[in-house]
Order: C-alpha cells, then sequence, then structure tokens
C-alpha cells in the first residue's frame, strides 16, 4: 500500500508482511523520475524507525535515492504480540521481507536495492547481504558484529542478572505468561542490556521527545545474543560495503568489528573517533553522513549522478 507524498521530504506510510504479520514502513520518494535505487533502513536493539533514521533518510532522498525505512515485528507500529519481543529469526525475516517489498514498487529500480543498517540492524545487514548477492551495496554503520566480544564488555554482575531474568522469561513463555521485562538501556551498575557510561543518555537522545517508545524489551533476548556472531558472515558478501566503525564503541566494540569488517571483499572501513550513540547526532552525524553518500555516490549513483557504477570498492582505514 503506498500513497503519493505532498511534500519532496514528507514520508508514506506503507506496511509489507512478514511470517503472516504486518510490518509499518516509510517509504521516501525523491523528486524526478524513476526508476530510483532504494535505501532499505532498519535500526538496532530495540530501536524504532523515529528514532533518527529520518535525519539519514532525508539526506539520501534529497540526492536522488528513495529509502524504506521499517519496524521489526513487536516494535514501533508493526504488528507482532507479545510486545517488545527482540527474536534474531525474525527480524532476520523482516529484513528479507522489506527487501522483496522494496523490489517489488514501480518506482524503483530492483536491481539498485542498498541496505543500510546501524547498531544491531548494522548486524543484521551482514547476514542478509550474505543471503542476497544481487543486493547493489551495503552500510553498516556502529555494527554489532559479535555476540561473545559484546558481552565480554559488559560487567559479570550484571551479566548474571541479565541471564536470571532470561532465564524466567523463557521458561515463563513456555508455561504462558506474560514477558518478563529488562531495560533496554540503563546507568551504570543498573540491569540493562547496555549500561555503559554513555548509554542511557545516549539511547534516550536519540527518542523524539514525547514519543513515549518503550525502554526494554523481553529478557529472554540475553540467552540469545551471545550466540549470534554475523560478523562472521564477511567473507561472503559480494556487494561493496562500507563499515562506519566508532572507535570508543561501548556496545559493540570496535577491535571486534575492525576484524571482521577486514574479511569482507569489497569492503571500506571509516573509523569514527565517536561513541556508539555519537554518530547519530551532531557534528559526528554531519560527517559520517558525508561518508556515506560519498560511497553512495561511488558505488550505487542516482539517475542524476554522473559518476560510473565502481566495479571494485577500495578500502580505507
Amino acid at each position: 500500500m503506498t500513497q503519493q507524498s505532498k511534500q519532496p521530504l514528507e514520508p508514506t506510510d506503507v506496511y509489507f508482511a512478514s511470517g503472516g504479520l504486518r510490518c509499518n514502513a516509510w517509504l521516501y520518494r525523491p523528486l524526478g523520475s524513476g526508476p530510483f535505487p532504494v535505501i532499505v533502513m532498519g535500526h538496532g536493539l530495540g530501536g524504532t524507525k523515529r528514532m533518527r533514521l529520518p535525519a539519514f533518510a532525508e539526506r539520501f532522498v534529497a540526492v536522488g535515492y528513495a529509502c524504506l525505512i521499517f519496524d521489526y515485528r513487536h516494535f514501533g507500529d508493526s504488528e507482532g504480540e507479545p510486545r517488545q519481543l527482540l527474536d534474531i529469526g525474525r527480524q532476520l525475516e523482516d529484513w528479507k521481507a522489506a527487501v522483496a517489498y522494496a523490489r517489488s514498487l514501480s518506482e524503483v529500480d530492483p536491481a539498485r536495492v542498498i541496505l543500510w543498517g546501524t547498531s544491531f540492524g548494522g548486524g543484521h545487514v551482514l547476514s542478509t547481504a550474505a543471503d542476497d548477492p544481487k543486493l547493489a551495496a551495503v552500510i553498516s554503520q556502529c555494527p554489532f558484529t559479535d555476540g561473545l566480544a559484546s558481552s565480554l564488555a559488559m560487567n559479570p554482575m550484571t551479566s548474571v542478572k541479565l541471564t536470571a531474568l532470561a532465564l524466567r522469561d523463557r521458561i515463563g513463555s513456555w508455561l504462558g505468561a506474560e514477558p518478563v521485562m529488562v531495560a533496554t538501556a540503563g546507568r551504570p551498575g543498573t540491569t540493562a542490556l547496555m549500561n555503559a557510561s554513555d548509554a542511557y543518555d545516549g539511547y534516550l537522545g536519540i527518542m523524539p521527545p514525547g514519543s513515549g517508545i518503550p525502554n526494554h524489551v523481553a529478557a529472554r533476548f540475553a540467552l540469545d545474543i551471545i550466540r549470534y556472531f554475523p560478523g562472521r558472515r564477511t567473507p561472503e558478501i559480494r556487494s561493496p560495503i562500507l563499515f562506519c566503525v566508532c572507535e570508543t564503541d561501548s556496545v559493540a566494540p570496535a577491535k571486534a568489528t575492525l576484524r571482521h569488517a577486514s574479511r569482507a571483499p569489497r569492503k571500506e572501513i571509516i573509523r569514527c573517533s565517536d561513541g556508539h550513540f555519537d554518530i547519530y547526532v551532531g557534528q559526528a552525524f554531519e560527517r559520517v553522513v558525508r561518508d556515506q553518500l560519498d560511497f553512495l555516490r561511488r558505488t550505487v549513483p542516482t539517475n542524476s549522478q554522473s559518476s560510473p557504477l565502481a566495479n571494485e570498492a577500495g578500502t580505507s582505514t
């Protein structure tokens, strides 16, 4: 379902099916005549499309890229019960469904589909791209690549408390109980999936004022995160890929990310001297958007850009 926008940067509400449920999305259409290249965009751990993704999409659409921003099932405006259920397998299904939907749009060039994921979504695009060699390009921003590395970055006592909550939630789910929730982001010393010194203020800082987006997810997710290693799939990715790595990342440690990124055949690596949440706002946002636009111009130019499609992506560190 698509309706025409009245303003160039005003998205239209659309939806697509994933696992028999509706995923809600926003479709941004650039000015001019198509078919356009399209960037499929998704957020990270507990994030929704309202959390600064429009700021990125508006920059992309202004230079000629269509953008499809979606909410995972169980989050935001999408369907799915229980709410705030973070299921890795379902989210990967949602990415594939979003790509299929984007390719079906009449105003989109199905040969020029680009993935853009951030944080946990930055890991999901690696898994998705490894399974889809027809993608034109990938942007993986401050990506989660290694469950073990992220888990080891957490205080051991917090890990113990999270595991206890997760077991209680998982067992309760088998018995039909209501989900046991855990904070997505918390202050240091609290029990949360992210509780580094910059996590609480950084996470809440990318929520629109008054949005009411929950700061919690079903705790059972803590049992799954340590076994998720999307970075291991980088050697399988055949598309040009840009990694935007935050050197002081407290959530997705840069050392592990750089190790996995180096194994992608057609990678470019941008190292940002910023923290995990800095990259969404202010000067850090301006720098990373500039780098991403440059990568897009060189690899998947828009209809109005004269640069030829790059045959190979270089490497920069």
